[in-house]
């Protein structure tokens, strides 16, 4: 059973890039923590990733939910490829934030975008984080299956939990099972039947079970 937890707004400027989000406290001490970003069109808002961090703040990690650098820069609309590399630094920042906050094990996850560029920091520096959690990995735009994001997936050594819709446009469940046979690192995917790319958090509703299930799956996965 989750144990009570509180959230509050965090801002680090000193930082270049700086680190802007919410973190949420644990009522006991955290060792564990976890960086936590949303999708290509999103925010740090998000449904899902508020319900994922709830959950797991819940059990005793420190999280921090934090937008990236280009949605810091506007409010709406898409990255442009020129950024990834600083939404990467971004990342990174949060990771080293959380580090010196006294977490011993760091955690990094994302929503679509914000979990591909995690698995890209990761590919190029391997201490980076503890472990991944990808929520809805694009491995393709919709409708282009020959277009892969994949290029890094050989040189990713950080074990990764991916959780994947089975209507997800993005890829299929066996395109991601094949995909991953790339991946030198343990990897292991949690199937969401029915789910899209937005994993059942559209709109007003909620995949209510979603964040306890992905809870229990990443103890069994990197226990």
């Amino acid at each position: 059973m989750a144990s009570a937890s509180s959230f509050e707004r965090f801002e680090n400027l000193a930082l270049d890039p700086p680190v802007r989000g919410f973190l949420h406290l644990p009522s006991q001490l955290a060792t564990n923590g976890l960086v936590l970003t949303h999708g290509a069109g999103s925010n740090c808002q998000a449904p899902l990733l508020v319900a994922v961090a709830n959950t797991f703040a819940g059990t005793g990690f420190r999280v921090l939910r934090c937008n990236l650098p280009y949605r810091q820069q506007r409010p709406f609309g898409p990255p442009h490829p020129s950024t990834s590399a600083r939404d990467r630094a971004g990342l990174a920042n949060a990771a080293k934030v959380l580090e010196e906050m006294g977490c011993q094990r760091v955690f990094m996850s994302g929503h679509s975008y914000g979990g591909r560029q995690a698995t890209i920091l990761a590919s190029e520096d391997p201490n980076i984080a503890h472990g991944l959690i990808l929520f809805s990995y694009p491995l393709h735009p919709p409708n282009k299956p020959t277009q892969l994001r994949t290029q890094h997936f050989p040189n990713l050594r950080t074990p990764s939990l991916f959780v994947h819709g089975t209507i997800d446009p993005f890829a299929s469940s066996d395109e991601l099972q094949s995909a991953l046979k790339l991946i030198p690192a343990r990897t292991r995917i949690v199937t969401v039947t029915g789910g899209g790319h937005d994993l059942g958090f559209k709109g007003k509703s909620r995949n209510q079970d979603l964040p306890q299930r992905v809870l229990e799956c990443f103890r069994e996965f990197f226990s």
